[in-house]
């Protein structure tokens, strides 16, 4: 079972976004990261990028709506963020979009998950972070200063209200790090 998420503190942001955190919310993070590297059907991606093709640095897999998840705690927390945040986002989350950083060298550009439902409404997508600990920086999108939270082993990050479209993030390469894997939990019909 995973721990409450009583102590989970908000940052507001601008524009009717804001970042919840929730710091070693987990349980038995060690297993679930060990499971997950040997059981996930990991996956190398490619992207077109300008004139060429490039790999994407990290390793992907999706577990669609109905799929079972490699490890039973983080069913538990699929379905412990769905009944806490029903409230607010009015549906569960459905999902579980899974990246490992397999080092400092594995990264994610800034974005923000704007296809589907995110392009034009309020959504949520919740991060557990699993492995060694790394930045995830957030800016306004078109400009302004970045905020930087470092996600550790075992942490939560939810990323709500406008965060999608009014904001974008990234996990930017690191000279020195680490395996770590990210679980993103979203509803249907938001990538």
């Amino acid at each position: 079972m995973v721990a409450s998420l009583a102590r989970t503190e908000r940052m507001p942001l601008t524009e009717g976004a804001w970042v919840d955190v929730c710091r070693s919310w987990l349980p038995r993070a060690d297993e679930v990261f060990e499971t997950m590297v040997a059981q996930v059907p990991w996956r190398a991606d490619k992207r077109q990028m300008y004139d060429r093709l490039v790999d994407v640095p990290r390793l992907l897999h999706t577990y669609m709506i109905g799929e079972e998840l490699p490890h039973p705690v983080l069913t538990d927390a699929r379905e412990a963020l769905s009944e806490h945040y029903l409230p607010e986002l009015g549906e569960p989350f459905r999902t579980a979009g899974c990246c490992w950083y397999r080092d400092g060298r594995d990264s994610v550009a800034w974005h923000g998950d704007t296809i589907g439902r995110g392009s034009t409404r309020d959504t949520m997508v919740a991060i557990v972070s699993v492995g060694d600990p790394r930045r995830l920086q957030l800016r306004p999108r078109g400009g302004g200063e970045s905020i930087s939270i470092e996600m550790g082993h075992g942490d939560l990050l939810v990323m709500g209200g406008s965060c999608q479209r009014t904001w974008e993030h990234a996990v930017p390469k690191v000279a020195h790090a680490g395996p770590r894997i990210s679980v993103q939990f979203r509803p249907f019909n938001v990538f």
